[in-house]
């Protein structure tokens, strides 16, 4: 038997004894099988929601969705989210049902849901899988209960969820549902985009994102129209084996599993389309892509309501995403005062990883991999990277004459001068830089 939470057994214990047929359902039992620790609870019943109530009237319960027969029971803490077995008809929406009936009948409960590994059931009796889901985990299979148009036709988010687990599983998609996962992209545009943009950023992070992306690049497509000019586009340079979308798929699957740098990754080159230039001696150039791509992606990101913060982020990798490398103390320093620590690693990543989706460079692969040595061995010495470790402050440059602008801007001077060791984080020193004669 699993080692299921007891905080979640106990309220099954007591629908049970009230005399109530309660089964743990959907993620957490497909998550158990395959070892993993549920990180939430989901059950259903053949309670009604008033029966729920009363049955578990020691616990806190939240009416989180009565209309549709679920109520989040509270148990030391653990939300377990309970629902009636229901039947559900009428999806004109493409999102919710315009009917939902109650019903006696467990299968009848897990005939509704989306994927066969999501169907199944675990009471004191055992597995209730009418629908081979079991099975399907064992092959490491993404498959649509019954009829696969059918389910994506009831609810759109089921196309980038199917997507999305495949990538996070790293499952293939039987090809009846591959298929109709291509058939009904066009349906995403129904789904909120808030709805889009967490399912979609849990793609990106999932560690078999990469194989999802090159196979269904139509979703990428519909998801972020900005990525329809890349499918295909080639670069006609000998830098680059792959089109544009490939090449920044590969990027993407390279960086580390941080939503701002695997979609930095993804949109690095979305700009490269608009700003081709064939040369004269037939190579391809796309001057001012940054440029273009930071509009581009802006406008994809805004879309998509991420948050700012992320998507600032996004955006500064992607305009400093061709920064020249050093392979220096010199220009570590200088680049660490001026973006930062974690914003300096994070560029280096992704211009590591872009070079990785590229023809092989050895001697730029080197420089890089040297510079990022260079900069962990610059901050070992404990440097002067930020303007509030610098020896002299405002005060003293507003006493040396300084007034407004002015002020920041001779700091920062001061800063980059110190960060790239031309002069030593010394008061005495930086004052008299201050107040020269």
């Amino acid at each position: 038997m699993p080692n299921w939470d007891p905080r979640a057994q106990k309220v099954l214990h007591t629908l049970r004894a009230a005399g109530h047929r309660a089964v743990l359902v959907g993620g957490c039992v497909r998550d158990s099988l395959l070892g993993i620790p549920p990180h939430d609870y989901d059950a259903a019943t053949s309670a009604l929601p008033d029966e729920i109530r009363a049955a578990c009237s020691a616990f806190s319960c939240l009416d989180t969705g009565a209309k549709h027969g679920t109520v989040t029971v509270l148990s030391d803490g653990l939300p377990v989210e309970v629902t009636t077995f229901r039947r559900e008809s009428g999806y004109s929406d493409h999102r919710r049902p315009d009917r939902v009936d109650f019903t006696s009948s467990l299968t009848e409960d897990l005939a509704r849901r989306d994927f066969t590994i999501n169907a199944m059931a675990w009471d004191e009796n055992g597995l209730a899988d009418p629908f081979q889901g079991r099975e399907d985990l064992q092959k490491r299979l993404i498959r649509c209960v019954g009829d696969p148009d059918t389910r994506l036709e009831e609810d759109a988010l089921r196309v980038i969820r199917g997507l999305r687990l495949a990538a996070q599983l790293r499952f293939s998609i039987h090809p009846d549902t591959a298929a109709a996962i291509r058939r009904h992209v066009p349906q995403l545009a129904l789904v909120a985009q808030e709805r889009i943009c967490t399912e979609f950023t849990r793609l990106l992070c999932s560690p078999g994102a990469e194989e999802v992306l090159l196979a269904f690049p139509a979703a990428a497509a519909q998801i972020v129209p900005e990525l329809a000019p890349a499918i295909g586009f080639d670069q006609r340079s000998p830098y680059h084996i792959y089109d544009v979308y490939t090449h920044s798929v590969k990027a993407m699957a390279h960086v580390p599993c941080l939503p701002a740098l695997r979609l930095a990754a993804l949109l690095h080159d979305v700009g490269k389309p608009t700003s081709f230039v064939l040369g004269e001696d037939g190579n391809g150039h796309f001057y001012g892509h940054e440029k273009a791509g930071v509009q581009l992606a802006d406008a994809a990101l805004r879309r998509l309501r991420l948050d700012n913060a992320t998507r600032e982020e996004v955006l500064f990798l992607i305009e400093r995403h061709h920064l020249p490398v050093e392979a220096s103390s010199k220009w570590a320093g200088r680049w660490l005062s001026r973006f930062g620590k974690e914003r300096f690693f994070h560029l280096l990543a992704l211009k590591k990883a872009d070079g990785a989706a590229c023809a092989p460079q050895p001697d730029a692969e080197r420089q890089l991999d040297q510079a990022e040595k260079l900069a962990w061995e610059l901050l070992q010495t404990s440097p002067c990277i930020r303007l509030n470790q610098l020896a002299v402050n405002g005060r003293d440059a507003m006493a040396a004459g300084l007034t407004g602008p002015a002020i920041g801007t001779a700091l920062n001077f001061l800063l980059s001068r110190v960060a790239e060791g031309d002069l030593p984080n010394d008061r005495d020193v930086l004052l008299r830089e201050l107040n020269p004669k």
